[in-house]
């Protein structure tokens, strides 16, 4: 199939690239020049798992292109998916829906025979509605159809769950365009994925509630494990023996820090704000949200507390620093607050990610990137694991300690609280 993908962002470039390696004609679109000349040069803007071999390769055969011109590409597709992005709204909770907005009224200057248009960003409810409105005052006959597939893409893993997804939703209030959706997904559903299908407004509630449940389950486990550090019990029984139920499942019950990235903090707020709208309160969402923003203070003040209140002076060693392993992303990571809240008390700090040096703290003093873990933790007082990336998760503590007293706050729970005892390392985790 010819398809078209507007905005080469984290969903329309994977996606993109994963529609091209099953076959399809695609082009993407993107009105920044500099990032599309990147793209037909090979060189790709974010770091994702396996993203620039699948597409060099796609775009070695011919199958993956890029573009600036949106006419171009719109004209010579039957599919095209909007992708842009759908922060949140500077005024209020609710999603910024500007380049949604615009993303239609150009697309409906180039529709010249039947298009079907899909929204892939993650919209409020409604939001289709008013796409397809802004294209029949364009139009005057109609010659569209509007759906909604919301992608569930986890960061770090997305080709992955592209390729080997759950479920693909599409919300569509025409039978017959659901069925050429369907056909374009086949490949997938042929390895095992559901395929469902609702109303248009139905997918769309989909996304935003299976985000806000899963931002639940995180700031749930969070909140028993504070509890389990209270009574002396082991959080990590508890998230095992819960799982086991298969009406909770394991997924998404690991303490750690607060949940961020592009997803669930901006999903969970816009939800509510429809909510509000629709004069429903919800009260549990709203209290995840409290909560989540609790968690990030929580963990920083625990910094102090380890370091016995005298945080001044002190050699602080952060190990990863983006929200989640195998991605870049640094959206609502707790390192952004952590990070100044230390500095700010006199803290010297070298931090190490896998994904490289970060510009949120390149104007911070006393702030330096390491290019490796022994530089990050040479002579410092406290190592914070951050992030679970897989080189954090071997490191030879006694070697690295070389007889130098340090403490260890592991954020993520990644090594056994018995074993550090037992090499003298003075070691913190999370709920036990």
């Amino acid at each position: 199939m010819k398809i078209a993908m507007i905005g080469t962002g984290y969903v329309g470039l994977v996606s993109g690239a994963c529609f091209a390696d099953l076959g399809n004609t695609v082009w993407c679109v993107d009105k920044d020049k500099e990032k599309i000349d990147m793209l037909n040069n090979n060189i790709v803007p974010i770091y994702e798992p396996g993203l620039n071999e699948l597409v060099k390769k796609n775009f070695l055969f011919n199958r993956l292109k890029f573009t600036s011109d949106l006419n171009i590409a719109v004209k010579n597709s039957d599919i095209i998916f909007i992708c842009v992005g759908t922060p949140l709204s500077k005024k209020n909770k609710s999603a910024d829906l500007q380049y949604v907005f615009k993303a239609a009224t150009e697309i409906s200057k180039s529709i010249n025979k039947f298009k079907i248009i899909v929204t892939k960003s993650t919209v409020p409810v409604g939001t289709g509605d008013k796409i397809e409105k802004i294209i029949l005052g364009r139009k005057k006959k109609k010659l569209f159809e509007v759906l909604s597939n919301p992608e569930f893409l986890r960061e770090g893993e997305a080709i992955r769950d592209f390729r080997f997804p759950d479920r693909v939703v599409i919300g569509s209030n025409n039978k017959k365009v659901t069925k050429k959706l369907e056909t374009l997904y086949e490949p997938l559903i042929k390895k095992g994925a559901i395929f469902f299908s609702t109303n248009r407004k139905g997918a769309e509630m989909i996304k935003y509630a299976s985000n806000a449940f899963l931002a639940t389950k995180i700031s749930y486990i969070n909140e028993i494990g504070n509890l389990c550090e209270k009574t002396g019990v082991n959080v990590e029984d508890v998230s095992i023996g819960m799982g086991l139920d298969k009406r909770i499942g394991g997924r998404f019950l690991r303490v750690g820090p607060a949940y961020g990235g592009s997803c669930f903090p901006k999903d969970t707020k816009a939800i509510t704000v429809t909510g509000d709208l629709y004069r429903t309160n919800l009260s549990i969402i709203k209290s995840v949200i409290k909560s989540n923003e609790k968690r990030k203070r929580i963990l920083t003040e625990r910094i102090k507390v380890i370091l016995s209140n005298k945080v001044k002076g002190k050699k602080i060693a952060i190990l990863g620093v983006t929200f989640k392993p195998n991605t870049d992303d640094m959206r609502q990571s707790s390192s952004l607050l952590m990070i100044p809240y230390l500095q700010k008390k006199g803290a010297n700090i070298k931090y190490y990610d896998p994904s490289g040096e970060k510009n949120n703290f390149s104007k911070l003093k006393n702030v330096t990137f390491c290019k490796n873990i022994n530089e990050a933790c040479k002579n410092v007082d406290l190592i914070v694991i951050h992030t679970e990336w897989d080189e954090f998760k071997s490191i030879d503590f006694k070697r690295l300690s070389r007889g130098k007293k340090f403490k260890i706050y592991d954020m993520r729970n990644l090594y056994s609280s018995e074993k550090m005892k037992k090499l003298g390392i003075s070691y913190y985790s999370i709920g036990r």
